[in-house]
């Protein structure tokens, strides 16, 4: 027996009667800046992948991290630690020094301290609902 697929009520999602809010719009309008809802987007796009968000906590609880110590803390390699460390930096999220023969990481500032610890609130405010 092929099961039924599930049909899902759209238009609950959906306005029945179409208005505008003139006054609305007009204050909104142009308050969004194309270039930095992209920056954020593609922020928020190297945060979605697990591996580099469990890195971004584990900056935000360590502070300050080797790429040796990240890669034991992860189970990856340094090489593809060292990947997604630099597309962290690349984007803003993270900062790295050099000391001797080895890089260590931290987050970049506490905007983005906030934005993992607040996500992490979230989320187990959420959990602890259900």
């Amino acid at each position: 027996m092929v099961p039924k697929p599930i049909k899902e009520d759209t238009q609950q999602d959906v306005c029945e009667l179409v208005c505008y809010d003139l006054a609305k719009i007009n204050t909104l309008k142009g308050r969004v800046v194309e270039h930095e809802v992209s920056s954020m987007a593609q922020m928020f796009k190297a945060l979605s992948d697990p591996t580099r968000m469990k890195m971004a906590v584990y900056l935000d609880e360590g502070e300050e991290l080797c790429v040796c110590d990240m890669a034991v803390l992860t189970g990856h390699s340094i090489a593809t630690t060292s990947h997604h460390l630099r597309l962290m930096k690349s984007l803003g999220i993270a900062k790295s020094r050099k000391e001797g023969k080895n890089v260590f990481y931290s987050l970049t500032d506490h905007h983005i301290r906030m934005l993992i610890r607040m996500t992490q609130e979230h989320m187990r405010e959420e959990h602890c609902h259900d």
